[in-house]
């Protein structure tokens, strides 16, 4: 960690952030009828993962889990040669389903397109929403999250960072200031 950077969440923090998203999942969707939790790879899914476990916790069912890779979605993938394309593990059908999409930052929402497109290319579930971790700001496209753990205005030159152990739990959340 640099000296500039910022810790925004602690682990408590993004626990108590979860917790918080998981109840308000379960109240907008009056219950775990028909839901599925989809997180976007990478970050996103260790994400959905909690949230499926926290869910499961308060309702003493697991709702199904699973991971959308989003590489061949992403509307640069003819720009960069970086890009590795991942696995997508959804093992149940998302048609008629209420799909909340997990992701740990929100930017420009060009991601989150993305995921849409790949869960839509799967079926037709009965609506998609948006669960985020932090959101930044700076939209590119008219998306806006259902559920959010923290809001935080950043500058276009600022970086946040979901930090994860070698258990894949989110430790901190940073916030980097470039320049």
């Amino acid at each position: 960690m640099a000296d500039s950077d910022v810790i925004i969440l602690d682990q408590a923090g993004i626990d108590r952030a979860l917790t918080r998203i998981a109840h308000e999942i379960l109240e907008h969707n009056k219950g775990i009828e028909d839901l599925a939790i989809v997180g976007i790879r990478t970050g996103g899914d260790y994400l959905a993962a909690l949230l499926q476990r926290k869910i499961s916790q308060i309702e003493g069912v697991d709702v199904p889990l699973g991971a959308i890779d989003i590489t061949l979605y992403r509307d640069d993938i003819g720009t960069r040669s970086d890009l590795k394309v991942g696995k997508t593990d959804i093992l149940f059908p998302v048609t008629g389903k209420k799909v909340v999409l997990v992701d740990d930052v929100l930017f420009t929402g060009r991601t989150i397109r993305a995921a849409m497109d790949a869960v839509i290319d799967l079926g037709r579930p009965e609506c998609i929403q948006l669960a985020i971790l932090l959101d930044r700001g700076h939209r590119e496209f008219p998306i806006r999250p259902d559920y959010i753990g923290r809001n935080l205005p950043t500058s276009r030159e600022e970086e946040v960072e979901v930090d994860f152990d070698d258990n894949l739990q989110p430790t901190q959340v940073r916030l980097i200031k470039n320049g």
